[in-house]
């Protein structure tokens, strides 16, 4: 649950920093893991009109819709296809559990004024997909570069993203070292791999919590 609160939460700090803050259509394509998170962090900042959500399966899809619905006053439309959600949304995730390479998130989808978070294990986004982009910021650029697996794997390892490519790293702008959106205009990504040392952190918040308001259990492990 940490894990996937945080990744939810790594999201939506790069919205607030980089999307635009009269987004009115989040698309969100995966329906399990932290999609739950993502979306409903995401709808706590953004003053939202329609949710879509899509994945593979239908009853997947329907699913998270009708738990999404269950909890938020904003609508949930289920598509059908990931293109379908995508098209014309203000805020793009993809968030797909791909076996294989495939561009379900299609350059001609980001619009301007977009804000992009593509973080699937293998990548479903178009390879010129960075050719639009205004900013592109990552979590931490080592860590982007390492591994195997990663939405913009191929962007790493063909140059297309590169020192010279990269905007910035989300600590950079969260700390006003660098501007985050700076116009209604920008194409912003946003690709996060995900931190061991933010689990670290949120943990340790959650027992600093807890021990203040002298709540859960003490176990010894030996």
């Amino acid at each position: 649950m940490i894990t996937a609160a945080g990744t939810g939460a790594m999201t939506t700090v790069g919205a607030r920093h980089l999307a635009r803050r009269d987004s009115k259509i989040l698309a969100h394509a995966g329906a399990r893991g932290t999609a739950w998170w993502n979306v409903t962090m995401l709808d706590d900042l953004l003053d939202l009109d329609e949710i879509r959500v899509t994945s593979r399966r239908p009853e997947s899809r329907e699913k998270f819709a009708a738990e999404l619905s269950a909890e938020l006053t904003t609508p949930v439309r289920v598509c059908a296809t990931a293109e379908e959600a995508f098209d014309g949304a203000d805020v793009l995730v993809e968030a797909t559990r791909l076996t294989e390479p495939e561009p379900l998130l299609r350059t001609a989808a980001v619009r301007p004024g977009a804000f992009v978070v593509p973080y699937g294990t293998v990548s479903a986004v178009e390879v010129d997909l960075l050719d639009v982009i205004d900013k592109v910021v990552v979590d931490d650029w080592r860590e982007a570069q390492s591994g195997r697996f990663g939405s913009l794997r191929r962007h790493v390892d063909s140059g297309r993203l590169s020192p010279g490519t990269l905007y910035a790293e989300i600590g950079e702008i969260v700390a006003g070292r660098k501007p985050g959106r700076e116009n209604d205009a920008e194409r912003n990504l946003f690709w996060h791999r995900g931190l061991s040392l933010l689990d670290v952190a949120i943990a340790h918040l959650i027992l600093r919590r807890a021990e203040a308001a002298e709540a859960g259990t003490m176990l010894r492990f030996h």
